[in-house]
């Protein structure tokens, strides 16, 4: 996790995360880290357009974001 999320901050690359709120909430994100710290990681939240602090303890997985892929028209 912890290379993913520097690769993150340094390259500007996006990740999808699976997260668990306060609330018990599952979600996914795609997200674009700017700050990493001992107990939380600040990024950039694609879903709500804004920077948003996430616990490290509440990410359950993460990737790098690949996107969708638009389905070719093959007829």
């Amino acid at each position: 996790m912890e290379f993913l999320l520097k690769r993150s901050l340094e390259d500007k690359m996006k990740l999808d995360i699976i997260y668990v709120s306060k609330s018990g909430d599952v979600t996914q994100r795609t997200i674009r880290v700017v700050r990493i710290r001992e107990d939380h990681v600040a990024a950039y939240c694609f879903e709500r357009r804004e920077v948003r602090t996430f616990r490290r303890e509440n990410i359950l997985s993460l990737f790098p974001h690949h996107g969708k892929k638009k389905q070719r028209d093959i007829s």
